[in-house]
């Protein structure tokens, strides 16, 4: 089982919103910064976006920025993702880890879950 759990995705339409969110039984997220990434089909899994431990840091791609939100619920050791406007491109499995000091470099990333699939329709 992996330590972290993706929940929220789905087929929506171009415009549409959608909150993923991340949980883990097995680790304190608070413990640590929690990135999500995405892959889309035939590409190389992307970074999106992260939060610091406490959650006072955050960070976006270009592509997301203005338009997806990363937040974390300590209390609920659960980080979200929500993200408006939804787009075509956006189409992708959205993964979630938990590492330290990472920020959009996957390799200080060592907990991965298992992703969610979104899917942007025209």
């Amino acid at each position: 089982q992996a330590e972290v759990v993706e929940s929220g995705g789905g087929l929506v339409q171009v415009g549409d919103s959608l909150t993923l969110s991340c949980a883990s039984s097995r680790l304190t997220c608070s413990n640590y910064d929690m990135g999500w990434f995405r892959q889309a089909p035939g590409q190389d899994r992307k970074f999106v976006a992260y939060i610091t431990g406490g959650g006072r840091g955050t960070s976006y791609a270009d592509s997301v920025k203005g338009r997806f939100t990363i937040s974390r619920d300590n209390a609920k050791n659960t980080v979200y993702l929500q993200m408006n406007s939804l787009k075509p491109e956006d189409t992708a499995v959205y993964y979630c880890a938990a590492g330290s000091g990472g920020g959009s470099d996957q390799r200080f990333y060592a907990y991965w879950g298992q992703g969610t699939q979104v899917t942007v329709s025209l």
